[in-house]
């Protein structure tokens, strides 16, 4: 099929491959002549005192460092790749005069040539902000531009052959038999749409039934809480219901209400007992955007004084309480033997004998002295994991695990003799150890007055990702009823070395049953299609026979493939602006698989100023509408109403465990639509989705 749009894309793909093959790669300039004169220069500033000199030598040093510094930027701009040169076409008309520009990953403007470096070039901005057969005006440089936009095209370019060409008059795709035939693809352009606000979210009061509500439940069991029996189904109801002493271990998928139950069953507890209101119950979260949702979630249950924190919070304000002699900052870079090591449960076995065998006075000097030695007691650590877990760490392991600790030991103690060139560091992972060895040692963990510290309620979220001995730490601080709960799904578990392995595994080195757990199988988030696929992407590391139940359809999971990231910001940008002018509302979060990848699209993004972008880079979620873009491992436990994962290649998502999970726990954040794009070669694990045309 003949189309002037393809036609004119052939020609203009032609004329710049021939005008890049006419364009001599640049000599390496030469910088010897720059540095020999800086020596110079440096040699009579040190033997010269007349200030006057000095003055004029100090200009002739900057003026020719700044040039050198120049110089070396220039040697590694980035070039124009003659085999995919460019990803956008525009054609602009302004003071009644044509040109046509392209956007690139790199700049080139010589020879007729014009294409720009998408990330740099302020022109870029009209194709990010206009739409074709707009007019634009734009501040570029010294003086404002206006004109209009002609065309405005997306192309694929692939071994310096034209492939693909998208127009608002029709997608063009050129067949692969090698003739030179093209197709028009007759289907409607992929939009964001249909789930405007659905998505929880803390900060808007007035929707708070619709948002928590769930499917199925018509009855009301108990007349005195009707706003949170309306939320809830009856198997919700009933774990929430539960009787306030002992445990409740819930898992479920994500998306099933695990939050939600724990959450509502300190109301429930509430209710019966107003002391539950009240920092006497702890409500522990594995990530600060978790901690500001629930503070936010909380007091619409009427609850305002309930304990929230992270875990690890948690944790580093009782060591500083406790042991307050030691050093306040923590080593971020400790080898993952010495992370895995001291999370597993024989570390705590092995603090536990080192404890028993030595008497010693109940004092912090003893209890640090019993954290010390166990974790440089060579023979007691081979022996323990010899008979507890067998395999686990091999004997030239332990020996690094316990010379790595001898090392540290030195510094903090020579610290805590006065040296003061000493400056020892803690790992996190010291924290429990510490205040394990506390408990055994001394007693309970107290309160700034010295009163035992002891809990009404806790309850723990997202508990995959923390180790039986912070559990156990936790456990330790119960009043004498002894009421928790437990929420997790082990499908979710990205923390390597937290020591958690299965729920069974977990209970069993808590002191309790390993098969009272309850199970909720019905997911409220996500639709059919997305949780369909997030389970096909889990493979053999999905649990149940017996799949969960979504109770909703939608559309499509849907995967984009681009030739480089240009093309999808690109792509991205025209698909969020027009989902942000309609559904105002909406929540989008665009997860990428590194810090390094969100502020390349995060940066690219933002050049349409039309588009409410946030990076976020600490937890510091909005918990609003708009487009947050950040990484997977940021967005545990959160919802939002679209979801876009970018970057799904075999590089930063391997046919390994964790990519797995990270994969799960990014898909099911979405709650009624899932996208998915890729530069390059999509991952192996995306099997279930085909590519979009």
């Amino acid at each position: 099929m003949s189309n002037p749009i393809v036609a004119e894309e052939q020609e203009l793909l032609l004329r710049v491959t021939a005008l890049l093959r006419e364009i001599e790669d640049p000599l390496e300039p030469d910088e010897a002549p720059i540095v020999k004169e800086l020596e110079d220069i440096r040699e009579q500033l040190l033997s010269r005192s007349d200030s006057k000199d000095t003055a004029a030598l100090t200009q002739q040093w900057n003026r020719q460092s700044a040039l050198l510094v120049q110089l070396r930027s220039a040697r590694g701009a980035a070039r124009v790749d003659p085999n995919s040169p460019y990803f956008a076409h525009l054609r602009l008309l302004e003071n009644g005069r044509e040109r046509d520009l392209c956007l690139g990953r790199a700049t080139c403007i010589e020879g007729g040539l014009r294409i720009v470096d998408w990330r740099n070039a302020p022109i870029s901005k009209i194709f990010y902000r206009y739409q074709q057969g707009e007019e634009y005006e734009e501040p570029l440089g010294d003086r404002v531009h206006s004109g209009e936009v002609l065309a405005r095209r997306t192309v694929n370019i692939r071994e310096a052959t034209l492939e693909r060409v998208e127009s608002p008059e029709g997608i063009f795709v050129a067949r692969p038999s090698g003739s030179d035939t093209w197709v028009r693809i007759e289907r409607e352009k992929p939009s964001l749409a249909g789930g405007e606000a659905s998505a929880l979210r803390a900060r808007e009061p007035d929707d708070h039934a619709s948002q928590l509500g769930t499917p199925g439940y018509t009855g009301r069991a108990d007349k005195h809480l009707p706003e949170i029996t309306s939320l809830i189904d009856p198997e919700q109801f009933e774990l929430i219901t539960r009787p306030s002493t002992g445990f409740l271990a819930i898992r479920g998928t994500a998306g099933s209400g695990k939050t939600t139950v724990a959450l509502h069953r300190i109301a429930y507890l509430a209710f019966n007992d107003p002391q539950v209101d009240s920092s006497k119950t702890l409500v522990t979260v594995f990530s600060p955007a978790l901690r500001n949702y629930v503070g936010h979630v909380l007091p619409s249950l009427g609850l305002r004084n309930v304990e929230i924190s992270t875990l690890h919070s948690w944790l580093t304000e009782q060591r500083q309480r406790h042991f307050p002699q030691l050093p306040r900052r923590t080593r971020e870079d400790a080898p993952a033997l010495v992370q895995r090591l001291k999370l597993h449960p024989v570390m705590e076995i092995a603090l536990t004998e080192q404890v028993r065998r030595v008497s010693g006075s109940k004092s912090v000097n003893q209890a640090l002295d019993d954290w010390a030695s166990a974790l440089t007691a060579e023979k007691l650590l081979v022996d323990t994991c010899a008979q507890h877990a067998p395999g686990a760490f091999s004997t030239e392991e332990i020996r690094r695990f316990v010379e790595w600790n001898r090392r540290r030991n030195e510094e903090l103690f020579a610290r805590l003799e006065g040296d003061s060139e000493s400056h020892p560091e803690l790992d996190p992972e010291d924290d429990p150890l510490l205040l394990r060895a506390w408990q055994l040692r001394v007693g309970p963990l107290h309160l700034s007055r010295g009163r035992p510290l002891r809990y009404r309620h806790i309850a723990i979220d997202e508990v995959q990702d923390f180790s039986p001995l912070e559990v156990h730490i936790l456990l330790e601080c119960l009043d004498r009823n002894q009421s928790i709960t437990l929420a997790g799904d082990t499908q979710q578990h990205v923390i390597e070395h937290s020591g958690f392995t299965s729920w069974s595994e977990f209970l069993k080195g808590l002191g309790l049953p390993g098969n009272a757990v309850e199970t909720l199988r019905v997911s409220y988030r996500s639709t059919q299609q997305i949780l369909g696929f997030a389970l096909t992407l889990l493979g053999d590391l999905l649990e149940d026979d017996e799949p969960p139940v979504a109770t909703r359809s939608g559309p499509p999971v849907e995967l984009f493939r681009f030739t480089d990231r240009g093309a999808c910001v690109a792509f991205l940008a025209d698909a969020l602006q027009k989902l942000s002018s309609r559904e105002p509302m909406a929540s989008v979060a665009i997860l990428t698989p590194s810090p390094e990848v969100s502020a390349l699209y995060g940066e690219g993004l933002a050049k349409n100023d039309l588009l409410p972008i946030r990076r976020v880079e600490n937890q510091d979620f909005s918990f609003a509408p708009g487009i947050e873009v950040t990484e997977v491992e940021q967005v545990k436990g959160l919802e939002f109403d679209y979801v876009i994962l970018v970057d799904v290649d075999d590089i930063h998502y391997p046919d390994a465990a964790t990519s797995r999970r990270r994969l799960h726990v990014g898909a099911t954040r979405a709650v009624h639509q899932l996208w998915l794009t890729t530069v390059g070669t999509p991952s192996s694990l995306l099997g279930a989705v085909s590519p979009a045309a």
